[in-house]
């Protein structure tokens, strides 16, 4: 299921968004200021390109909780209403929940992606 939902998840767009947040990540490494927020351009890139089989781990300390308040307040939020809706545009249909799971997964590290690690799932 992995594989296939993968495959079908790169053709539907899945591939296009991932290509779209290593381009921010890029843009915003250019700085050194911005080069923690590409980090977490680039995890997003790395859960969107893939999501099947991968599980998202939230950790870190008070220096995470910090850096994800800004970053709540700046971007996260809106980012995390975009992945929602297209959650639940997939879940309308029976085909699309597993990729609204996905979406709503992205969702949450799009909200508080500071100190959280992604593993693959066995």
């Amino acid at each position: 299921m992995r594989l296939l939902g993968n495959i079908l998840w790169l053709i539907l767009g899945g591939l296009f968004l991932a290509a779209g947040w290593a381009v921010i990540g890029l843009v915003l490494c250019v700085t050194i200021v911005g080069i923690p927020l590409g980090v977490q351009a680039f995890k997003m890139a790395g859960l969107t390109l893939t999501p099947f089989g991968k599980t998202v781990v939230y950790g870190g300390g008070v220096g995470s909780v910090l850096v994800n308040i800004v970053w709540f307040v700046l971007a996260g939020v809106w980012m995390a209403i975009g992945y929602v809706c297209a959650g639940l545009l997939n879940c309308i249909t029976i085909i699309g929940i597993p990729f609204g799971i996905q979406s709503f997964k992205m969702a949450k590290l799009a909200l508080w992606p500071f100190g959280s690690q992604i593993y693959a799932t066995r």
